[in-house]
């Protein structure tokens, strides 16, 4: 489940947060599982794993709500930790791909993303930056994100799932 997290955030720290807010949902509640076998158990958490990366991309990050209602303090990843979950989640050949794909765009593409991707800029800074209006830079981040997605999806095509 941290791969699952890892593999939808990008990151291990965000990853391991996910994990403890599920696991505390899930215990939470556990009086509402109605299910019968392991198989059900797994699908009932793995539902409450999909609603708490659901959060936590409407919030933007993760709040540690449930884990200061149970007690518990969330230590820091060792370097040995975070480079396994790195290296469970396959980050780094993620981040190729990406990288790889981002090169294959267009010059304006590429330039609009890492005006605000990259930089982390606003659109109306993107604007400014492009020297166009903010609607028009919205319109080009999201024509750059569509065609940086279309080539993920054909390297992923050729590439096959890990076990």
């Amino acid at each position: 489940m941290t791969a699952f997290f890892a593999r939808r955030t990008y990151d291990p720290e965000a990853a391991v947060d996910l994990l403890a807010e599920t696991f505390a949902a899930a215990f939470e509640d556990r009086k509402s599982f109605r299910g019968d076998s392991d198989d059900a158990a797994l699908a009932w958490v793995y539902g409450i794993a999909r609603h708490q990366l659901s959060a936590f991309y409407r919030r933007g990050g993760v709040e540690r709500r449930a884990m200061g209602r149970l007690g518990i303090e969330r230590r820091a990843l060792t370097d040995p930790e975070y480079e396994r979950i790195e290296e469970l989640a396959g980050l780094s050949e993620i981040r190729g791909q990406v990288a790889a794909a981002l090169g294959e765009l267009p010059d304006e593409h590429a330039r609009v993303l890492r005006l605000r991707i990259v930089d982390e800029l606003g659109y109306d800074e993107v604007a400014r930056a492009l020297e166009i209006s903010e609607q028009t830079a919205r319109a080009r981040v999201s024509r750059a994100l569509r065609a940086l997605a279309q080539r993920l999806d054909l390297a992923a095509e050729e590439v096959p799932e890990r076990a």
